[in-house]
């Protein structure tokens, strides 16, 4: 069963007697475990779509399951439940919380959201930043660590709470060639060690030539889909 399946999605922004359409009747499906990438220019929907799969900003028309759930009708509240449930984020300026350290931001999901207890909470932070080599950089704070490091992290909290989803918005923008290669690379190991699927919205193209399927997006219209091998080098 297809872990995401979107039917007939429409998003239009309404300013006074400006109406912006965002996303244009769009159809699509998604497998668990997949390396997937929305592409276009700016302005094409890619972040919307992200955005509406994420339970962050509800689709004016159509319908949008994920792992077997409808989240169109979802409320402020249930939205909330679902996402820390079954979804991470990975932003392109790294959203850490600066007055947490590096254990600290990847714990917040558990305590705030899943309200694990403290032990279990502390053995799978340590479990996660081990996986993305930042087990001995927990105790600084996100000033002190580099643009690199701080995507690592970001990753780690967007899997920490055993998510089936990790949503990355532009994840490699504000990082070098090399910094961004790596990161790449950890996140398909991510996602064969934990079986994650991962869904980016990017114009980088090392990403796009890492990917399993391809959506190209126009003017808030998907235009194609491509399946490749992904086994794009990094």
């Amino acid at each position: 069963m297809s872990l995401i399946v979107a039917k007939e999605l429409e998003k239009t922004y309404v300013a006074g007697d400006i109406s912006v359409h965002a996303i244009r009747g769009v159809d699509f499906a998604i497998e668990p475990g997949s390396f997937a990438s929305f592409i276009g220019p700016s302005g094409s929907g890619k972040s919307t779509l992200l955005n509406m799969i994420g339970c962050l900003d509800p689709p004016t028309k159509g319908n949008i399951m994920v792992a077997g759930e409808e989240i169109t009708g979802f409320n402020r509240k249930e939205a909330a439940r679902f996402r820390g449930e079954h979804i991470g984020f990975v932003f392109q300026d790294f959203n850490l919380i600066p007055v947490l350290t590096v254990f600290e931001n990847v714990e917040y999901p558990l305590q705030m959201v899943q309200n694990w207890p403290r032990e279990k909470r502390r053995a799978r932070v340590m479990e996660m930043l081990e996986a993305v080599g930042m087990a001995d950089q927990g105790h600084k704070y996100p000033s002190q660590i580099s643009g690199g490091q701080k995507q690592r992290v970001a990753v780690a909290r967007a899997l920490v709470t055993n998510a089936k989803l990790v949503l990355a918005d532009e994840p490699t923008a504000n990082l070098d060639r090399e910094t961004a290669g790596r990161i790449i690379a950890l996140m398909k190991k991510m996602r064969d060690e934990f079986s994650t699927t991962f869904v980016f919205s990017t114009h980088d193209p090392r990403i796009v030539d890492n990917v399993e399927i391809t959506f190209t997006l126009e003017d808030g219209k998907l235009m194609r889909n491509e399946m490749s091998a992904g086994g794009g080098h990094v």
